[in-house]
């Protein structure tokens, strides 16, 4: 490929707008143009980039028994009603009408479509176990699109599903995804990625992991044991709280006037945070009920670990003036029967709080839970902090890390078999919802991803598995005869060789705007050819890591060339976990 006829323009200045470095880098390097919000074109340059990755997850999906299939972008919206996501999922899902009114929806994912496709033809256990993956286009209506191609809007997406007859049998094959996955992340560069334990969310189901790049410019909050390796989500994450307790004194309602804030009342009460009780409220989505969720004053609440336990979709709370709470001085004890309660793990054995007495500029001091509501039920439902306890270990090891999510695995269960009434008749006769397991990871997503782990201040330096190509020849002054014919030369050989080359021989471009766009397109081996090193029977080769840097003769080039394209391609694969046989 010569690089003057290279679709994409590059260009010097970061645009404002981009948070993170692998969204500017891609718009400077013409990767990719903005379209509206969460929604870009692709040139030529990031589609090489995502082919290679497809490549790379159809190999290991087909390595693990998967067979690729495609299911419609546009679904009729019985389908998702049979599931019941229809109406549970909010605007993140565009439903709309085509001419007949007919109600549609465009997919953000297939779970519905799976289960649609094989339902007929999974009637018997003899035809269990399979799975079924594709790459599609989807379209979610996020309501916060940022980081260029981390967090979009229409996005290219691996999914597959697979369908067992019994737990053990999924469990197995949970493992070989999980397996599958790490080898998928280690062939595209970015071995470093940590699977972690995480909620299932709108998927469904009881066990789930994540995939994260734990990287500075992720969205998701990581927690690491480094005592034990424990890893989780922060939304999945256990909180483990131990309380001193204290002695019981009588209950004091005292008047607080104008403290609306917990820090405010300890202020004023003098008591420490760590002895206070702190209301979060909520209302349920369907029908604005309320929810008060109370934890400790230093700790935040899990909004969803609270909405795994209401059970439905929630939202922060609008307190009105007809509302049966008291903004401010909302508290556990004498709360009025119309507002579901909930309190943390972290209230437990602490002899006296301090918390609203749901009054009008008073709170109690020394509230016992046990003692002033009989008996309490303590739940989960606070965020971990750092120096937390390991839910593991039990030690105070935990540490927070922010991570990019580059790809998820579920075990599904029959949330959707059983409510699509998907069965199959096993050998017995009797009848039975296959079990599912899901496993996606985001194309787009992923390319953005490695960019963000693996560049420099001038460009992205891409692995060489997914590297738009592998060689980047740069011939300085091509007006002079004998660099012209060096570098026309080495671009057939190593064509010939099978070796995926860009080339530059670009007339009038100084050699240091050819150097900047080579930086941007951060292809790994670079071959600079000039009349200077032409004098010395010389090609100098390069490596964009800098971790190579070599005048080799003329006459080996090629061979040079493709002994270190080979040892690059095999140093990567030596990262990538093998699979049992």
């Amino acid at each position: 490929m010569k690089l003057k006829n290279l679709v994409g323009q590059r260009f010097k200045e970061r645009p404002a707008d981009c948070i993170i470095d692998s969204h500017a880098l891609m718009l400077r390097g013409g990767y990719m143009k903005y379209v509206g919000s969460g929604i870009y074109s692709e040139f030529p340059a990031l589609r090489r980039v995502t082919a290679k990755i497809e490549a790379i997850i159809r190999a290991e999906m087909d390595a693990i028994d998967g067979q690729e299939v495609l299911f419609p972008v546009v679904m009729p919206a019985e389908l998702w009603q049979e599931s019941g996501r229809y109406d549970s999922i909010a605007r993140e899902l565009v439903r709309f009408q085509d001419r007949s009114r007919s109600k549609l929806v465009l997919g953000m994912t297939h779970e519905e479509a799976a289960v649609q496709l094989v339902r007929e033809y999974g009637q018997s256990y003899q035809q269990y176990p399979f799975m079924i993956y594709q790459i599609q286009r989807k379209f979610r209506d996020e309501a916060r699109p940022r980081a260029g191609m981390i967090r979009v809007r229409e996005f290219t997406m691996k999914d597959a599903y697979s369908f067992h007859t019994s737990q053990a049998d999924l469990d197995q094959y949970y493992q070989r995804c999980y397996d599958a996955y790490h080898r998928i992340f280690g062939r595209v560069g970015i071995p470093e990625v940590v699977a972690v334990a995480a909620d299932a969310g709108m998927m469904g189901g009881d066990l789930s992991h994540e995939y994260m790049l734990l990287n500075d410019a992720g969205e998701d909050s990581i927690v690491l044991c480094a005592a034990c390796g424990y890893r989780a989500n922060m939304e999945a994450a256990a909180n483990i709280v131990e309380n001193d307790g204290g002695e019981a004194e009588p209950l004091e309602c005292v008047e607080t006037p104008d403290c609306t804030t917990i820090d405010a009342v300890c202020r004023f009460l003098q008591r420490d945070i760590c002895v206070s009780c702190k209301a979060v409220v909520y209302q349920k989505n369907a029908d604005d009920a309320y929810v008060a969720a109370f934890v400790r004053g230093d700790y935040e609440v899990n909004e969803t670990k609270l909405r795994n336990l209401v059970g439905e979709e929630i939202h922060p709370a609008e307190i009105t003036a007809d509302a049966p709470l008291t903004a401010g001085y909302i508290g556990p004890y004498g709360l009025s029967k119309q507002v579901e309660c909930y309190c943390d793990l972290s209230l437990k054995g602490i002899a006296g709080l301090v918390a609203g007495a749901n009054k009008e500029g008073f709170h109690y001091r020394n509230l016992n839970l046990e003692r002033e509501l009989g008996s309490v039920s303590y739940v989960d439902l606070a965020k971990v902090k750092e120096g937390g306890v390991c839910p593991c270990c039990k030690k105070p090891a935990l540490t927070i890390r922010r991570g990019i999510e580059v790809g998820n695995i579920f075990q599904l269960g029959t949330k959707y078999s059983s409510s699509m009434h998907m069965q199959y008749t096993d050998k017995d006769g009797t009848i039975h919802n296959p079990l599912m397991g899901c496993y996606g990871i985001g194309i787009g997503r992923l390319a953005a991803s490695v960019c963000e782990a693996k560049h420099d201040e001038n460009g992205p330096i891409w692995p060489i598995s997914i590297a738009p190509w592998e060689v980047h020849i740069c011939c300085i002054r091509p007006d002079d005869a004998a660099a012209k014919k060096t570098a026309d030369a080495l671009y057939e050989a190593l064509t010939a060789r099978g070796v995926e080359v860009i080339y530059d021989d670009r007339e009038g471009v100084r050699g240091g705007q050819m150097f900047a766009d080579a930086d941007l397109l951060g292809v790994p081996i670079r071959a600079v050819v000039s009349p200077r090193n032409q004098k010395d029977n010389k090609i100098e080769v390069a490596t964009r890591d800098k971790s190579v840097r070599e005048a080799v003769e003329i006459s080996e080039c090629c061979d040079y060339i493709c002994r270190l394209r080979d040892k690059m391609h095999k140093t990567l694969l030596s990262h990538a976990p093998v699979l049992p046989v």
